[in-house]
């Protein structure tokens, strides 16, 4: 911003001074009209006369500096001058001179910030931006107040200046708030340049470009979707002719490319590769933005390589890259872009020639594209990743070990580089750990290890829970991690491994969850103040989650941005607990000493199912745990079985009570031949288990679809004695996951006065499902078996709303729940109970924390089973019960019979209450014992399929 000499001196000198200044103003005028150097010279010679005459005793010499500064950086921005160092020294001088209680001062900082910026964009040089940062966080409640406040006709250009500083310091250095903020201000900047602004298009694409920064970093759906939105827009702003229509074609076609490399459409890489080249050709040879074109072309027609193995669409891209480099110096900022896309398309030729000139050009250009980038430059781990695919290529040809070991290291660098974004690290190390599994590498655990870490820091940056699974559920093949990871553990012959492996990765969306409901008694005696620290971040930090579902980008970035600043304390004070004597775990994952605590009152049976081998781990009370190969079951079988249960549950339904179910028999007898009768010789000869005794059940994977409890051998010899089938042995409860069972137990010590309630809905609303004619007579029931010594009460009809049954469960500590229930397949969270009015949701109940509660029984569909995409994660309605303070639940596998379920609620409230008087406990623990008394008591009033539908989950 050019400065006015003020006239307030009559001398000869002054007048000098005056003439001067004003042909210089003239002289840029003309120069910013014409794009003429000539201009551009006279104005810096006018002005550096003036300097000459303004010493730094003159009261204009601030000034003076100003003008010749900003005149040169005009210059350097427009590429008529090379010289940045002087105008950056000059507004450095100018600053000095005017501290911040000058009332130039903002102006000052703003045009040094600037100059620091060009800097950087055009050299690259991290201390450029690092300082511009600094001054930016000085200059912002300066530039809101002061200099271009609300209405100011300047604001929006400042907003898009400050707009770049961050998103380049968040290139540099990977801070997500500098990101976070640029995207407000981004925003803002275009509000103020609505549709028919002369310069709307440079708005909507600066905050396109730092979206799609933020995609790249977070990988966030909403992000790359707004992104291809704005610059479509600003493609429609810049028709044919306009003077950065080739920008705009450039940009769309990248995010058309982050979108064809994200989802796999062909029509965005055709669209990219149209795009691109309408762009280059928009940029003949002498166009400064050619090289930028050339790479850009180049990288459309490799992501199409990949996608579909044209060899000429390669061959161009190397020549595409090839001329790009050639025209770029060697201190451009993006030469090291275009260095390792150059080495990866080498590397790709490399596969298909074989030819070794191929690959050795490849690992120079990367380790050349290194050589120019600073030690945490994000841009390090493509790098690293091509090098990484590169030594792959090189050993499955040669098979030199030393390749594999090249390779692998270069996996570690890449996954572990922190300033780049997670998505691309969690990709990474997912590849890592599938290139060490197939050459069965030392480095296999290692790399399963980094996946947990990565994925929980990933998933703790969301500030939702459905963004937190949405974010856990993106990368293909993720899923299966906690029990390749564990069959990985097993194969090395560590077991303890093995379940701290599985435990870490099982259930990680619960485990997450439940890091702001940690038990915080032992905390409280070693430090009151801590502990009050840490409870309220946890509150303040449910109600930010709670909060970042809004509809609006802009208030829901900001509800972001606030969760972040909340977690980053959260940290701190989980750092302050940790160094304390006895807390030096302190949410950390549980240790295998720390998890065998969930078999104090009897054996806890991990089953897994990966990839590389079936197995289950049984988990004493004390001593080491025992490992269980399950050779003859397959993981084809395990998913062919639990398929063949689906389809069995639905032909029995529409049986009559009294058919038999020959399709269930023969699946149970193979349950228990191939999967628990392994299972059960382990506990009854090599840990000498009473019948009787209690087993938990912990399943992953495709495990969890199989009614492992009602596994039965079915004998149908007469002339063999009858076998006893696992419920006729052991008591078996579920548990989603270990920490699940110790935390219920840790709860267990806050006994209070029982207080009962039945739950019914048998009318729910129209269109919510059929009428349920037994649920009265059932809430009827229950209330008969309840011993006196509870306090009960009802819920039922118009009484039976979500809000109502909401606080019934929070006031209550046992519940009886009979309604219809339903899994939601596609967004687990929204499973739910079906209320009067709306649905009592899975998330709703989560929400909710009472400590206080005991034992829920859901008569319900669908209450315990999990969703396709998670299995691990056993996101269900009864999980979500036990998550809030339920310490043992009864759910069901699938659709529940209404007309029979009723014989199995009375036998089990019989059998839990028999021989309780006055005076006596209401004890939770017994309802595991209380549902196999009742499956056995039934038997010849309930079809088989109607007796295994109940489950037990918890202590």
């Amino acid at each position: 911003m050019l400065a006015t000499i003020r006239r307030a001196h009559c001398s000869l000198i002054d007048c000098e001074i005056a003439r001067d200044t004003d042909a210089g103003h003239a002289q840029f005028a003309a120069y910013v009209t014409s794009e003429t150097v000539s201009h551009l010279n006279d104005a810096v010679q006018h002005f550096q006369l003036v300097l000459d005459q303004c010493p730094v005793s003159h009261p204009d010499h601030a000034t003076a500096l100003t003008n010749l500064a900003y005149a040169r950086l005009q210059g350097y921005i427009r590429n008529d001058f090379e010289d940045i160092d002087t105008p950056t020294s000059l507004f450095r001088e100018v600053l000095a001179l005017r501290p911040q209680c000058h009332p130039d001062h903002p102006l000052s900082l703003y045009n040094l910030t600037e100059a620091l910026t060009w800097r950087y964009i055009k050299k690259s040089t991290a201390a450029d931006i690092c300082e511009s940062a600094k001054l930016y966080h000085e200059l912002l409640p300066l530039l809101v107040v002061e200099l271009c406040p609300l209405g100011h006709q300047h604001r929006p250009r400042a907003l898009y200046k400050l707009v770049w500083v961050l998103r380049s310091h968040f290139r540099q250095h990977g801070s997500i708030d500098d990101l976070d903020t640029s995207i407000r201000l981004g925003r803002e900047a275009v509000f103020l340049c609505p549709e028919g602004h002369t310069d709307r298009a440079y708005y909507l694409h600066n905050l396109a470009f730092s979206l799609e920064c933020r995609f790249d970093h977070q990988g966030k759906p909403n992000d790359l979707n707004e992104t291809v939105s704005l610059y479509e827009e600003t493609l429609r702003l810049c028709p044919v002719g306009h003077e950065s229509r080739d920008t705009s074609l450039d940009n769309l076609g990248l995010v058309l490319i982050s979108r064809f490399n994200k989802r796999g459409n062909i029509d965005d890489i055709t669209g990219a590769i149209s795009l691109h080249r309408e762009a280059l050709t928009l940029c003949p040879p002498g166009h400064p933005r050619r090289d930028t074109m050339l790479n850009n072309l180049a990288l459309a027609l490799d992501a199409r390589y990949h996608k579909l193995h044209v060899i000429e669409d390669l061959n161009e891209a190397i020549d595409r890259y090839r001329e790009s480099l050639r025209l770029k110096r060697h201190d451009h900022p993006q030469r090291h872009r275009t260095l390792h896309n150059l080495s990866s398309a080498l590397c790709s030729l490399f596969t298909e020639t074989r030819e070794n000139e191929d690959i050795e050009e490849a690992i120079n250009l990367c380790r050349e594209s290194l050589a120019a980038l600073s030690s945490l430059h994000p841009d390090r781990y493509f790098s690293y990743g091509w090098l990484t695919n590169i030594y792959l290529s090189h050993y499955q040809i040669l098979h030199n070990p030393a390749d594999l070991s090249l390779a692998i290291e270069n996996f570690r660098l890449a996954s572990g580089h922190r300033t780049q974004g997670f998505p691309n690290r969690i990709q990474t190390a997912l590849c890592w750990v599938t290139e060490a599994e197939n050459h069965q590498h030392d480095s296999s655990l290692e790399a399963y290890q980094m996946c947990f870490e990565l994925f929980d820091s990933h998933v703790m940056t969301r500030s939702s829970i459905i963004s937190r699974r949405e974010a856990a559920t993106a990368f293909r093949g993720a899923q299966a991690l906690p029990v390749d990871a564990a069959s990985c553990a097993i194969r090395r012959h560590n077991l303890r491994q093995a379940v701290e492996l599985v435990e870490q990765g099982h259930g990680q969306q619960w485990s997450l969850a439940s890091q702001l409901r940690t038990p915080l008694e032992d905390l409280t005696s070693a430090s009151l103040q801590l502990a009050q620290k840490i409870l309220e971040l946890n509150k303040r930090l449910s109600h930010a989650q709670g909060s970042a579902g809004s509809a609006d980008p802009a208030v829901a970035d900001q509800a972001a941005t606030e969760y972040r600043r909340l977690t980053r304390q959260w940290d701190a004070a989980v750092t302050e607990i940790r160094d304390l004597k006895a807390f030096s775990r302190f949410l950390l994952p549980p240790s295998y000493e720390d998890l065998q605590a969930a078999a104090r009152q009897g054996p806890v049976i991990i089953l897994i199912a990966s990839q590389y081998s079936r197995s289950a781990i049984i988990i004493p009370t004390s001593g080491e745990p025992h490992h269980i190969p399950l050779p003859s079951v397959t993981l084809t079988d395990l998913n062919n079985l639990k398929d063949r249960f689906a389809r069995a549950i639905r032909h029995a339904s529409i049986m009559g009570p009294k058919l038999p179910r020959n399709d269930l028999i023969v699946l149970l007898r193979t349950v228990w031949e191939e999967i628990m009768l392994p299972i059960v010789n382990v506990l009854e000869h090599v840990f000498k288990l009473k019948h009787g005794s209690r087993i938990w059940l912990c399943p992953t994977a495709a495990f969890t679809s199989i009614p492992l409890h009602a596994a039965h051998p079915f004998q149908t010899r007469a002339d063999r004695s009858k076998e006893p089938c696992l419920e006729d042995l052991y008591i078996c409860s579920y548990t989603p996951t270990l920490s699940a069972l110790v935390r219920s137990r840790q709860m267990m010590k806050k006994r209070i006065t029982p207080s009962f309630v039945t739950i019914g809905q048998g009318q729910p609303g129209t269109g919510k499902g059929k009428a349920l004619l037994a649920v009265d007579s059932e809430l009827e029931l229950v209330n008969k078996l309840v011993p006196a010594i509870a306090n009960r009460s009802t819920i039922s009809g118009d009484a039976a709303t979500r809000a109502g049954a909401l606080k019934a469960l929070e006031e209550n500590t046992w519940v009886h729940l009979a309604c219809h229930g339903k899994q939601d397949p596609v967004q687990p969270y929204n499973s739910h109970f079906v209320m009067r009015d709306e649905h009592l949701t899975l998330l709703d109940i989560m929400e909710k924390h009472v400590p206080h509660a005991e034992f829920a029984f859901l008569s319900a569909c669908h209450t315990a089973v999990g969703d396709k995409e998670t299995p691990d994660e056993v996101i269900h309605l009864a999980a979500g019960l036990q998550f809030s303070g339920f310490k043992s639940i009864i759910g069901t596998l699938w659709e529940v019979d209404d007309s029979v379920a009723k014989h199995v609620v009375k036998a089990f409230y019989e059998n839990l209450f028999d021989g309780l008087e006055e005076g006596g406990v209401m004890d939770c623990t017994k309802a595991a014992w209380a549902l196999n008394r009742a499956t056995h008591a039934v038997k010849t009033k309930v079809p088989l399929e109607q007796r295994m539908v109940f489950v037990h989950i918890g202590v």
